[in-house]
């Protein structure tokens, strides 16, 4: 929870906002109010953050510098000057101000952008001037403001939580104070213009034709861009309060004027007296809701006076840090349980399928996967046929010229080798010369079942004409299959030993 502070310093009184912010809700726990004195603002300023704080602790504190001690302008470049915006403005401020940029802090907001010009506003002050806002808060609230924004730009933020002023529009949000008068043209909740008079409700009555043509320039000038006529005015400060005010404004301008509505943020925590009071506070409450993350103003903490957070800040979020971290870790072990656990019950289902799966198929129920590996080897371990035979017909041409003795004359007419089986036509001398070479053949541990299965007497002459057949296989060739059965009991054995 983060409990931030605004501050508006005028130029009669001090009113202070302050908010809580969590990760799920806004709420105005505490408003503040005194009189500015001749003794000047410090005092004021310390009884109004003690009235607004009461017994909490402020985290973050948000300022405004008076937009009468800035020089607010709304410059038109072109598109090409976004990459380097900050160095184009340097220079066009350069050329637009009466005086030097040294000594000078500025902020700039990107109010529209097209395909060829960009609207940027810009605030330019004095480093003094801001400097001074910095140690007034110091000394009143023991702390520098992490923000100072400037003007009417100040009251922007309220587009985040006053319902309203988030619509298209555009509308204008008027801040009346007692000598200035702070402007915001809003468009769809996103500030678009904004200038500060230097007339407030001193001098009311007289002043009043005065104060009414200004704000009819104002919103002359914000047409002059491109703007659309504003639908309504809000009106807001503590001179809205003022006796016919709002009905003197509504008929000079022409437009319906309301006062600020309620936040839509929780006020349960502030009396229901004080709800009125909110119209007063809005610019304090801006500047405190602002401190959460999304302000829409223009912030002159810059440069050499930006805001740093130092040791302090850190120590007191030191718990939160290690709460953080302790949620992380937590949030880590639960998960990895959780990981853990979902895996088990995942093997144990998967382990009972294996046993069903290996009992069925293989014989034998194991739940352990290297065994069932070795199960399915031994299943499909088969002695599949070579094949590369050990002996070809070329081998089988070689062994019948070797054991035909060189003296015999002994002539090959057809040889047939298919599947393993030989047919030889062969021509010899005589009867037991085929009959010696089928003895030598038989020696031949690849043949087997030599036979001669004809003779014939060749035709015209006085030799003789042979058949032969016989099967080559070699003994490496004929690898005994193991049967399942076998398999099982080889398995059986292998696993008792």
């Amino acid at each position: 929870m983060a409990v931030l502070v605004g501050i508006d310093v005028g130029s009669s009184s001090v009113k202070v906002a302050v908010v809580e912010m969590t990760y799920r809700k806004t709420a105005l726990v505490g408003l503040g109010a005194a009189d500015i004195s001749t003794d000047g603002p410090l005092e004021p300023l310390r009884t109004a953050i003690a009235t607004a704080l009461g017994a909490r602790t402020g985290d973050s504190f948000g300022a405004c510098l008076s937009g009468t001690l800035a020089s607010l302008r709304i410059l038109s470049l072109p598109a090409s000057a976004a990459k380097q915006l900050a160095d184009v403005l340097t220079y066009e401020l350069e050329a637009q101000l009466p005086f030097d940029l040294d000594g000078t802090v500025f902020d700039y907001r990107i109010l529209a952008s097209s395909a060829e010009n960009l609207v940027v506003a810009t605030a330019v002050t004095r480093l003094s001037e801001v400097k001074r806002v910095i140690e007034l808060i110091e000394q009143g609230a023991g702390s520098e403001p992490e923000r100072v924004e400037v003007g009417g730009f100040a009251l922007a933020s309220l587009g985040l939580h006053v319902p309203g002023l988030a619509d298209e529009g555009p509308l204008a949000v008027m801040d009346l104070g007692e000598r200035s008068t702070d402007i915001v043209v809003l468009k769809a909740g996103e500030p678009v213009f904004g200038r500060t008079l230097s007339l407030g409700t001193t001098g009311l009555p007289e002043s009043a034709a005065s104060l009414a043509r200004e704000v009819r320039l104002t919103l002359a000038a914000y047409r002059a861009q491109g703007g659309n006529a504003p639908t309504r005015l809000v009106l807001a400060g503590g001179g809205a309060l003022v006796a016919g005010a709002k009905d003197f404004l509504q008929s000079e301008l022409g437009l319906p004027v309301d006062f600020l509505p309620l936040p839509s943020i929780d006020l349960s925590a502030i009396a229901p007296e004080l709800h009125g009071e909110l119209v007063r506070h809005a610019k304090a409450l801006s500047l405190a809701v602002g401190l959460g993350g999304r302000s829409r103003g223009l912030d002159l903490r810059r440069g050499p006076l930006i805001y740093e957070r130092g040791w302090g800040w850190l120590r007191e979020r030191v718990p939160l840090l290690f709460g953080l971290v302790a949620v992380v870790v937590v949030s880590f072990l639960f998960a990895s349980w959780a990981k853990f656990h979902a895996l088990a019950k995942e093997r144990v289902v998967l382990e009972a399928a294996l046993g069903l799966a290996t009992k069925e198929v293989l014989g034998e129920e194991t739940t352990s996967a290297s065994r069932a590996a070795d199960l399915v080897l031994l299943q499909t371990t088969i002695a599949d046929e070579d094949p590369m035979p050990h002996a070809d017909a070329f081998d089988v041409l070689v062994k019948l010229s070797e054991d035909i003795p060189q003296s015999m004359k002994h002539d090959i007419e057809e040889f047939d080798f298919q599947k393993n089986h030989v047919v030889v036509h062969g021509v010899v001398g005589t009867i037991p010369d085929a009959e010696s070479i089928v003895g030598s053949l038989k020696n031949e541990r690849c043949l087997s079942d030599i036979r001669i299965t004809r003779t014939s007497a060749v035709v015209g002459g006085d030799r003789q004409k042979y058949a032969m057949e016989f099967d080559l296989k070699c003994p490496e060739d004929n690898k005994q299959v193991p049967k399942k059965g076998a398999a099982s009991a080889s398995s059986a054995s292998s696993g008792g030993r």
